[in-house]
């Protein structure tokens, strides 16, 4: 592609299928491009929200009296698009990108003027005002500002805030001194504290310009603390009016946005790049930043040959950037630091200010590229999903091998009554249901978890070794220590202790138990290796929980029906079988019982039915 904005998160289709598009577009600010089939850049726009904002185009409804972008819509064949931290950067990163490649269906900007900035003045009692036009003359400029609006109230907040000059008298420590000038009315109405005839220091007044730049660069919050303090002073001293005007000072402060991380005129020329790379391919993204401003920004798909290092990828996109979009720039901000020997070239690995900022966008951007370009290959091979994820869970739980058969333990009990275990089973990362097992317990008295996790694992795999069934590459305990360490001891007494990886889960904070090891392993919270292992778990606690209370259900109803003169378990046991309830079974008429039992027991339980009866 020629165009300098190619690359970032592309979609291609014969047919342009735009509800596919819009699958992969995010629900984010930034910057939208479309492109015809000949890869011609023909439109730019900006967006609060990427997706929405695409999607509104292909809305009949929307746009069915605009005959000009009904004919863009049908020369759509390719969109890319660019996040951003906000709508401000959106709006500011189109604008640059506008002007650079000057889309067909975009309005065209005429020159640079299009934002204003605030420039503090390089003098003697720098003078603040604003100017469409930068020169390097030593002064500090802060923005550009979208909204001329915005700049007019911040420049009226530091009026209302602060005294300061507004005339063009050449002040120097001679001229006032000599007393060739002379007050003027903004002194004599309280909006200058005349330097020039030495009312006030230069110390003073240099104090004052330091706090407003402060207030230009972000840093408000010192000076939000002090207004906050002296309106409840004035509230307190009941001077009402000075407490109005410095709340209106406060409420203005707090609207302010400060400067955009897309845009700072101090960074006037430099290269930005991140990196995210999993084991077969490596993404880069690039921005170039000129005058404050980002300009070109494109992200690449390096596939791994030999395993390369990050560093050793990041140099070859290096190199190929530079050379793509013939780049100068001496500055280079990388996220670590690079073994590259240039006297011409200087790299940086930013750790705060304006320059991480911008890293900090240029890495959500690779990896939201990455994580897409990802989602796109798994949903045409789903193997590479499932191969990626256990070699997840194996980095991530220090396993020997892919976990592709890993077995979850949970125990069910109510009160120490009806105690049962429960077994599901995930092959490659799902679940495998025909493999589910339950587990009615038959050496533990009581409520005693560890006794009855011990049984369930001893009775699993000693059959399984009976069988010989291939054992799992990884066993999961629903539970902490206790639970670890009585499974740990019936696979010691099988003697496959050392065969099998195995783990335990406590459910208060997700630590998972390794045996013998004294601290817990925690694991990210968006962890896809935790959120399988707690899928594995809640399914196992599932599948208990629905086989202890179908067994807890018919103890109880068999307690009722023994209850009755003549009937045991065994005869409870057929009778629930045949008529599936004891609502059934008290329906029942005499003929019906007694295909299932005798005459006297068929009586037994007509009477007993009869007696209960709410009209006896």
């Amino acid at each position: 592609m020629n165009h300098l904005l190619g690359g970032f998160f592309i979609f291609v289709f014969l047919m342009f299928d735009y509800k596919a598009a819009l699958k992969n577009i995010p629900h984010k600010p930034g910057v939208y491009q479309y492109y015809d089939s000949h890869n011609e850049l023909i439109y730019i726009g900006k967006a609060k929200d990427l997706r929405n904002r695409v999607a509104s185009y292909f809305n009949n409804d929307t746009y069915k009296v605009n005959a000009k972008t009904k004919v863009l819509i049908s020369k759509i064949n390719n969109i890319t698009f660019t996040i951003v931290d906000t709508e401000i950067d959106a709006w500011l990163l189109e604008n640059s990108l506008i002007k650079k490649h000057q889309p067909r269906y975009n309005i065209m900007l005429k020159d640079d003027k299009t934002y204003p900035w605030i420039v503090i003045k390089n003098e003697k009692f720098p003078r603040i005002q604003w100017t469409r036009r930068l020169v390097k003359d030593g002064s500090k400029y802060l923005g550009p500002y979208p909204s001329v609006s915005m700049m007019h109230s911040i420049l009226g907040l530091i009026k209302e805030t602060y005294q300061l000059r507004t005339c063009s008298l050449p002040l120097n420590e001679a001229s006032i001194n000599a007393g060739k000038f002379k007050v003027c009315l903004e002194y004599q109405i309280g909006n200058c504290k005349g330097p020039c005839e030495n009312y006030q220091s230069e110390e003073d007044y240099n104090q004052s310009i330091e706090e407003i730049k402060d207030i230009l660069s972000g840093k408000i919050g010192n000076v939000l603390k002090g207004l906050k303090d002296r309106i409840n002073q004035c509230a307190a001293e009941m001077n009402f009016e000075l407490a109005h005007r410095l709340q209106r000072k406060y409420e203005l402060l707090e609207k302010y946005q400060s400067k955009s991380t897309v845009v700072n005129s101090s960074i006037t020329e430099v290269d930005v790049f991140s990196i995210a790379a999993d084991e077969k391919f490596g993404f880069v993204n690039y921005l170039k930043v000129m005058h404050g401003t980002i300009i070109q920004t494109q992200t690449i798909e390096i596939k791994k040959k030999l395993d390369e290092s990050d560093e050793e990828l990041l140099s070859i996109a290096i190199s190929e950037f530079r050379t793509r979009f013939q780049s100068e720039s001496k500055e280079i901000i990388v996220p670590f630091e690079m073994d590259i020997e240039d006297e011409n070239v200087k790299f940086t690995v930013p750790k705060q200010g304006e320059k991480k900022k911008l890293l900090e966008l240029s890495q959500k951007n690779v990896l939201f590229f990455k994580r897409d370009k990802i989602e796109q290959y798994e949903k045409l091979n789903p193997d590479l999903r499932t191969d990626r994820l256990l070699t997840q869970m194996q980095k991530d739980l220090r396993l020997s091998e892919l976990p592709r058969h890993i077995e979850c333990f949970d125990n069910s009990n109510f009160q120490g009554k009806y105690p049962v275990s429960a077994i599901v089973v995930f092959r490659d990362a799902k679940p495998s249901k025909k493999d589910y097992r339950h587990f009615n317990v038959k050496t533990v008295e009581g409520p005693n978890d560890f006794a009855t996790m011990e049984e369930a694992v001893f009775r699993r795999y000693r059959r399984m070794l009976e069988e010989t069934s291939p054992l799992p590459q990884l066993i999961i305990i629903d539970g902490g220590k206790g639970q670890l360490s009585s499974a740990v001891k019936s696979l010691k007494l099988l003697g496959i202790y050392d065969k099998v990886a195995i783990i335990g889960i406590a459910k208060r904070l997700e630590e998972l138990y390794y045996p013998g090891d004294q601290y817990p392993l925690y694991l990210d919270k968006k962890s896809e290796t935790l959120k399988i292992i707690q899928q594995l778990r809640d399914e196992a606690h599932r599948f208990g929980i629905t086989f202890h209370r179908k067994k807890r259900d018919q103890g109880t109803l068999k307690t009722e029906l023994e209850l009755i003169g003549g009937i045991g378990k065994t005869s409870a046991q057929k009778l629930l079988t045949h008529f599936k309830s004891v609502k059934k079974i008290k329906e029942a008429n005499e003929r019906e019982l007694l295909e299932i039992i005798n005459t006297k027991q068929a009586k037994s339980i007509l009477d007993f039915f009869q007696q209960k009866s709410p009209s006896n």
